[in-house]
């Protein structure tokens, strides 16, 4: 058996794996499931603290409280420094972290029957765009969070070699793979040269062509999404009676998963009260005035990404909003959320591109593209990364566990 487990704290969901013989890799989490959502729920009616589909069923029921998602998302920035207020009490974003990153561990535990004290971490290619300084400060921010709840010997990987590693395992032949691990709050690519006996070297740093990634996952569709479909509804774009357009902050705050609750503090509910007075539609806002003070930001989040998802498999969903005020169905159109998005997709694309120009590789030499991460299934994205590489092979991964078990079996190669 491994003495070590390979950590994927996820922006959506997480997992754990670990290398045993006759065993599966990846260890049941929550009522047996292998993911645990990145979520965190404080109960303010039980002082209670749950974690994963848990805290999200305590928040969907309508206990008073403060739900986190999308932790992820703070490390790099300058809200990793910050704190949000939990039962009239100030709670640091580093001691958030550290909690659920600490109940990642005991659950891994649990399952495992072990205490794991040596871990590889995944990470993205970018935890920042365009600042060395500020990736390295997230990285170093996980290590000293997993080192605070008891991790002592700690290594990274990135989150696309990871899956590489998972793809290899299932190989009989030497391929060149393109890993296109579009998780939800990054989208991270690897080139790598894989086969069953590449698979034996302890060192790899030959096989790996070429890294890229963008900042850019399914948390940003669920934010375009929201923005050009949902958010009109509740006054995004409407206008104020002097003609000037009602402020986009709250919209956004609103569409954007880790700033939701920025949304429900008491200046941003006066400065709200205030432009309603003004507002030229104030049916909308007082809709969008209801939703904040009933804390449903979070419902309304989970509802747009309900509809994200359904739409990779059909054309047209309806999403049922009845939180609203009044209750609402909305149409929801594939054709709509590709335009919402497309820039993004163009991104993503670009960095495809300089990803096999840095490589110095033909788009035709590519033998296969590898797709994992919860957002690979947004069919816009997938279509185009697949136009770039006509000639590869499409394979589809473990949406949620290919990169845990990639750095399961990365952490038998560098810890045993």
């Amino acid at each position: 058996m491994a003495i070590a487990c390979g950590v994927d704290f996820g922006t959506s969901n997480s997992t754990v794996g670990w290398v045993r013989p006759g065993h599966p890799v990846m260890l049941g989490l929550e009522d047996g499931k292998e993911t645990l959502p990145s979520v965190v729920f404080f109960n303010a009616e039980d002082e209670d603290v749950s974690f994963g589909r848990a805290a999200l069923s305590q928040y969907l029921a309508g206990y008073e409280g403060r739900l986190m998602r999308s932790l992820k998302s703070l490390l790099g920035t300058s809200l990793i420094d910050g704190q949000t207020e939990v039962g009239g009490r100030a709670l640091p974003f580093r001691m958030l972290l550290a909690q659920f990153i600490g109940e990642l561990k005991r659950r891994a535990e649990l399952a495992a029957g072990r205490e794991f004290t040596s871990a590889v971490f995944g990470r993205p290619v970018f935890f920042i765009d365009d600042s060395a300084a500020n990736d390295q400060l997230a990285q170093d921010t996980l290590a000293e969070v997993a080192r605070s709840v008891g991790f002592k010997d700690i290594s990274f990987q990135f989150e696309p070699i990871a899956a590489a590693f998972d793809y290899e395992s299932q190989i009989d032949r030497e391929e060149l793979v393109l890993i296109a691990d579009i998780g939800g709050g990054t989208s991270d690519f690897s080139l790598v040269r894989l086969s069953p006996e590449r698979a034996k070297l302890a060192e790899r740093r030959e096989d790996i062509l070429a890294n890229g990634g963008v900042h850019i996952g399914g948390t940003d569709f669920d934010k375009y999404l929201s923005l050009s479909s949902v958010m009109p509804l509740l006054g995004y774009g409407s206008r104020l009676r002097s003609n000037s357009e009602v402020p986009s902050s709250y919209f956004f705050n609103l569409a954007t998963w880790h700033t939701i609750n920025q949304a429900y503090t008491k200046k941003m509910w006066l400065q709200l009260a205030d432009i309603s007075r003004d507002a030229a539609e104030p049916d909308k806002l007082g809709r969008l005035q209801k939703l904040i003070d009933h804390r449903a930001g979070h419902w309304l989040a989970m509802r747009v990404e309900e509809g994200k998802i359904a739409l990779s498999d059909a054309s047209s969903v309806a999403l049922e909003l009845d939180r609203l005020s009044p209750a609402t169905t909305l149409q929801l159109e594939r054709t709509q959320f590709d335009d919402a998005i497309g820039h993004l997709v163009t991104s993503v694309e670009q960095t495809v591109l300089k990803l096999l120009a840095d490589a110095g590789v033909a788009p035709d030499a590519v033998d296969t593209v590898f797709f994992t991460g919860g957002s690979s299934g947004v069919r816009q994205l997938r279509e185009r990364i697949a136009a770039l590489l006509p000639a590869a092979r499409k394979v589809e991964g473990d949406r949620f566990g290919s990169i845990g078990a990639g750095l399961a079996l990365d952490a038998v190669r560098k810890f045993g």
